[in-house]
């Protein structure tokens, strides 16, 4: 893969013209890399693809074992999409505030699913009233009982907002599943 050189993740990024207001996130398919993708589309069009207000990213992407994917409510909801549907060898998925409707796609994709699946690192306050708690615990249960290991965790006052301890127990929760060349060697 043209993305191994070490664990660092190498970015193309073509900046906008005028005043950046929007990102857009290009992926390469397999095999290539960020800079590969880039190049490709500069060949294609005789120029770089660009916008007058969109920041476009390249990023490069490591082994995907080095590689989590989460985000904070719908983020989140995106992220177990993306890994428990097309993406099960990431080494983690975590999901804040986030939830997925009963007859979620995820689920379905879940049941025919043989392999190991990325663990599920989930938080969500108890005060929540945009995403209710009992809905995240609901996934939680769902994706358990279809071969998931979750970690859950509720947060007693906390709405749909993230806290300090939350992002404390986040970051812990990532050094364990991406741990440094210090914490490799022992």
């Amino acid at each position: 893969m043209a993305a191994a050189s070490g664990s660092v993740l190498q970015r193309c990024i073509v900046s906008p013209a005028g005043r950046h207001s929007a990102s857009l996130i290009f992926l390469h398919g397999s095999g290539d890399s960020g800079q590969g993708l880039r190049m490709w589309i500069k060949q294609v069009l005789n120029q770089d693809l660009t916008f007058q207000h969109i920041k476009i990213i390249y990023p490069t992407a490591p082994p995907s074992m080095f590689l989590l994917l989460g985000g904070f409510s719908m983020g989140g909801c995106m992220a177990m999409h993306l890994a428990y549907r097309n993406h099960q060898d990431v080494a983690g998925v975590f999901a804040l505030s986030s939830f997925l409707n009963k007859a979620s796609a995820v689920y379905q994709a879940l049941q025919k699913s043989n392999g190991v699946l990325p663990e599920l690192f989930q938080c969500h306050g108890t005060a929540d009233e945009l995403v209710l708690h009992s809905w995240a615990e609901e996934t939680n249960s769902m994706l358990k009982s279809l071969g998931v290991t979750t970690k859950f965790h509720s947060f007693p006052n906390v709405y749909h907002e993230l806290s300090k301890t939350e992002l404390d127990i986040l970051k812990l929760w990532i050094l364990t599943k991406l741990p440094g060349e210090m914490e490799k060697q022992k």
